[in-house]
């Protein structure tokens, strides 16, 4: 039951990711940053897709992705149609992954210490979301005050 609630609402938070990529009218303005706003839309957008393939595609995916994570923030001026495209393969790949996954998996110590403890893959799999939902909130704020 837990999986394919994870899935479910990766799906819909990956698809309000595309949706907000999608409503900027100006496609400069997703590269915008302002003196408070150190982050534009599109490096959210390519944060968060690289954190995805790393932390489920990589880890448990085993797909062989390997992340540049500076990059995900230096990036600038990558076609809305591209970023659009990454967005699209990273909600492909998780619900592919997450479809395989049981819950004893769940269960299991993450192959990673990201933070400063051990965890399970379902405690970091609640945290990627989480994560995912802050970011998607910067973005569409940044949508509604910079896309002008």
């Amino acid at each position: 039951m837990i999986i394919e609630s994870l899935r479910s609402l990766y799906s819909r938070d990956l698809n309000k990711l595309k949706a907000e990529i999608a409503s900027y009218r100006n496609e400069e303005a997703i590269w915008k940053t302002d003196q408070n706003i150190a982050n534009s839309a599109g490096n959210l957008c390519l944060h968060l897709v690289g954190n995805l393939n790393h932390f489920i595609g990589a880890e448990l995916g085993k797909t062989g992705y390997v992340r540049n994570r500076e990059l995900e923030f230096s990036l600038k001026d990558i076609p809305q149609t591209e970023l659009l495209a990454m967005a699209e393969a990273t909600t492909t790949m998780v619900d592919q992954v997450l479809s395989r996954l049981t819950p004893e998996d769940l269960e299991k110590e993450y192959p990673l210490v990201v933070f400063e403890d051990k965890m399970t893959t379902g405690y970091f799999l609640i945290h990627l979301i989480t994560h995912l939902d802050y970011h998607l909130g910067q973005i569409n704020y940044h949508r509604r005050l910079l896309d002008i």
